[in-house]
Parts: C-alpha cells; structure tokens; sequence
C-alpha cells in the first residue's frame, strides 16, 4: 500500500481512529504557549491537518485558521467541519503561503512524517519562511532513542456499520534516520471481519538532533508531553512539545547565536 494510502481509503473513518485524542485539550495548551512565547496574531496554519479538529477548536478561540495536507479526502471532511477555513493540499516538506502567518502547528507527531532528515530540513524551512517574525511554530515529536518497539497504543470504537479496533506503534531499528510508524485497523460487523495493516516511513531523530536543526531558525524550547501543565522537558521522557519561535533576520541572514552581538 502506498505511503499514507490507508489515510485515503479509511479518511471516513479517521476521526474514529482519533477517538482517544483530546484536541480541544491539545488545542488549549498550544494556545497558552502561543500567549506566552508567541506575538499577539491571531492567524494559524496547521500541517497536517487531516480533517481539521484543531482547525475547529482554533477557529472557536478567535483565529484565523487554516490548514494543509496531501489527502485530499481528509481536506473534504475538515472543510465540512471548518466551512470558513481556508485548506490546501500541499507537501508540509515544500509549501509555500500567500500571506505569513503568526502561528504554525503540527499535532500527532506528524512531523515525523517527513521521512528523512533531508525532508525534514526543508519542513523547518517552509515553516520559518512561513512564519512572521517573532511567530510561534508548535509540534510534538518522539525521541528515536527512547522507542520501544514492544510498545502500541489501542482502542475500540463502535458506530452503526461495525466494530472498530485501532492500534498503533512505533518501531525504531537503532540505527539510521528512519522508522516505523505500524498501523492496523480492523472493523468488524455481521460476524465478518475486515482488516487494514499500514506501515509508514518515518523520519527518526534525537531531541539533540532535532533541536541541532531548529536553531539556526528558531529559539527553540522544550516541555514534556503534557498539554494541561507546562513542565521544561528533564529528559526522561520519549515524547515532548517543541515551541519554537522565529528568529529575527539582520541584512537578509538568519540572526544566529554565534552572530548575536
């Protein structure tokens, strides 16, 4: 199956698959970092929005959100659950925006979805370039050091044509810049059961790594995973919530550390 096809085949039923997040929460927590490390705009980009629950809630706190993604049948549902957004479908590693915006978002570690480091790279750059100064780029991401294979994430949901089970997991070899992301999903209705099975290529990074490629762009922060109470990340932890913001530019060149006076 193609990259991200299961995403295609199954966009009705995604937001099942999603059952379990809770985005308002997520929503409301990058809304407080955006208060306290962001400017005060008001416009929001998300990537990867699939069919835009995040939009929704940022829309509902006074926003002016938007949205991209290279589905174009998850883009059809959040325009119906986002009518007065404004969605694209666009490569997050590669997209580009009329206007700059002061926040940009990237939930369910979908920045992995970049792949590779190169990828990844020209996503950082499509986003500072997308960004006003001073604007706020928030994701989370795991730690590839800190994967654990045996580990997945599962839960059951019911709707009037069938039975769902969904179930994710990470898989990191120890070595090199890709992993797994393994998917399975399966619906079962009038004894008869139906599976899907995924596995996606995902781009594999240390913090230390990814914080090495944020800097040259970014003032770069980092908590724990925890959208309801801001903790600096200690580094115990696989999982955290990058907040980033854009750095100021002198004579056309990114404004560095090392060229700081």
């Amino acid at each position: 199956m193609p990259r991200n096809a299961i995403y295609t085949d199954l966009s009705g039923y995604y937001d099942l698959m999603c059952a379990d997040i809770d985005y308002r929460a997520q929503s409301q927590g990058v809304q407080r970092l955006h208060r306290l490390f962001g400017n005060a705009g008001k416009t929001h980009l998300d990537l990867a929005c699939g069919t835009g629950p995040h939009v929704r809630h940022l829309l509902d706190a006074g926003y002016q959100s938007s949205g991209l993604d290279i589905n174009q049948p998850m883009l059809d549902l959040a325009l119906i659950r986002c009518p007065e957004a404004n969605f694209s479908v666009q490569d997050m590693c590669g997209f580009t925006l009329n206007q700059p915006v002061d926040l940009i978002t990237c939930f369910l570690y979908s920045i992995h979805y970049s792949a590779g480091i190169e990828r990844l790279q020209s996503c950082i750059a499509s986003v500072h370039a997308a960004l006003v100064t001073g604007g706020l780029f928030c994701f989370n991401a795991v730690d590839k050091r800190m994967i654990d294979n045996n580990s997945r994430v599962s839960h059951t949901a019911a709707r009037a044509d069938g039975l769902f089970s969904f179930s994710s997991g990470w898989h990191y070899s120890g070595v090199g810049e890709q992993q797994s992301l393994k998917l399975r999903v399966e619906r079962t209705a009038a004894d008869e059961s139906h599976v899907w099975q995924d596995e996606h290529s995902m781009v594999a990074v240390s913090f230390s790594e990814l914080i090495e490629l944020l800097q040259p762009y970014f003032d770069v922060q980092v908590f724990e995973h925890d959208y309801e109470t801001i903790l600096p990340w200690e580094g115990a932890s696989g999982n955290a919530i990058f907040v980033c913001v854009k750095r100021e530019r002198a004579g056309g060149t990114i404004k560095t550390p090392a060229t700081q006076g």
